[in-house]
């Protein structure tokens, strides 16, 4: 009877009607979109998880002042780029720089915390260079370790 697009454009609200007793109803039919498989920097596969990514996400943005919606939309927004890849593989690491690229629009402190992690700063020197970084300092270093070992996704 009617379509039309809920929950951001992910879903389909359908109103519906049997055709047998003439009962209406709605159904949401939403799209099973399959992600590509996940490459460790040792080379493992394994499948796309949305629980560690939410749980990266959540862990650099613990006490800062960003909502819930914020940190969904950042979800979904980095879910759609992974999915939109249309690539069966993709190194964790581009997933990982798809979190910073959230973070640092999210919450600056979120970003740093983040990249302590997946950049494994060692030192304050590291922390520095990626505050310099972040505020747009040109006399910092171009990068830190752009090698990290530490995965994400």
């Amino acid at each position: 009877m009617d379509s039309r697009l809920a929950d951001d454009g992910e879903t389909v609200r359908r109103r519906r009607e049997c055709p047998q007793c003439g009962q209406r109803f709605t159904t949401f039919e939403r799209a099973e979109l399959t992600f590509p498989m996940v490459v460790k920097a040792d080379g493992r596969r394994e499948p796309y998880r949305q629980e560690k990514l939410q749980a990266g996400l959540t862990r650099a943005l613990s006490k800062r002042p960003v909502s819930t919606g914020q940190v969904d939309t950042a979800l979904r927004d980095i879910e759609r780029q992974i999915r939109s890849s249309g690539e069966r593989e993709m190194p964790a690491r581009r997933i990982g720089d798809l979190v910073m690229a959230a973070l640092r629009h999210l919450d600056p402190v979120a970003y740093v915390r983040f990249a302590s992690v997946y950049r494994r700063f060692e030192d304050v020197n590291a922390f520095s260079a990626e505050i310099a970084r972040l505020q747009g300092n040109p006399d910092s270093e171009e990068s830190v370790d752009s090698t990290p070992d530490h995965d994400h996704g």
